[in-house]
């Protein structure tokens, strides 16, 4: 399984290592191993601005779903409410409806706010998702009464409840929406794809697009060299993360 998975990414970085006089496809080792083709890439298109704007909206996306993801999930879990199950259901029921379903609307509506090729009508529709207001959901519903009854008993009111009671015991859930969420923003393509046409508002990965559909640049060494660029950040969030991250999920799957 291990081989499986990250095979393809072995080969992709072993491929973009690889010299220009090499076949891509001859050998498993690059016989001439050379970083040169990175610095090709940042020569071939503005790859800091992309990276820069694709930053942008991956630390809104993160901000903004941390945020209202837990605040959210909060709602959701707190008894006493009329409706809270009638909410419950409705959102749950729109992780049922593909993207594809509901992009036109979602342009026509950004369009009608003025914020087409922007950066912020890129990250408006992922402002906060459902997933995950249900994993701040059931991370908070692991929080034992008791603590809650103890801080009731000591005077804190629901804002104090939240922020220093809940949110603390929940950090591992904290992490993995913060990496959804960046890993959402980061890889997505077909939004921004929708929204931008300026070429200087371009996310990282219309940025390779444009670098693998370039006749001049039709070069699989590059394409990989870019390809790992953007995989780089990911990995390191990932990395400074884990610990957070399964411990969140070991907090998600105590109760639903």
């Amino acid at each position: 399984m291990l081989v499986i998975m990250l095979g393809p990414i072995v080969w992709q970085f072993l491929t973009s290592v690889r010299g220009r006089t090499e076949n891509v496809y001859d050998g498993v080792l690059p016989s001439q191993p050379t970083l040169d083709n990175y610095l090709r890439v940042a020569e071939s298109f503005p790859l800091l601005q992309y990276v820069g704007n694709t930053l942008v909206v991956a630390a809104l996306a993160v901000t903004s779903n941390v945020l209202f993801g837990a605040m959210g999930g909060y709602a959701l879990s707190r008894p006493g409410w009329k409706g809270r199950k009638a909410v419950f259901t409705v959102l749950v029921a729109t992780l049922m409806f593909p993207f594809e379903s509901v992009m036109i609307s979602m342009f026509l509506t950004v369009r009608e706010m003025g914020l087409v090729d922007t950066l912020i009508g890129v990250w408006l529709p992922g402002a906060v998702s459902v997933l995950n207001i249900m994993i701040m959901r059931a991370a908070f519903l692991a929080v034992p009464k008791e603590v809650e009854e103890a801080a009731v008993l000591d005077g804190a009111d629901e804002w104090t409840r939240f922020t220093r009671v809940f949110l603390p015991a929940a950090k591992g859930a904290l992490a993995v929406v913060c990496i959804t969420s960046f890993m959402g923003a980061w890889d997505d393509f077909l939004w921004p794809l929708l929204v931008l046409t300026d070429s200087e508002n371009h996310t990282l990965q219309l940025g390779l697009k444009t670098l693998a559909g370039a006749t001049t640049v039709n070069d699989q060494r590059l394409i990989a060299a870019g390809a790992m660029a953007a995989l780089v950040p990911m990995m390191l969030l990932f990395f400074f993360l884990q610990r957070f991250f399964f411990k969140g999920v070991g907090e998600g799957a105590v109760k639903i």
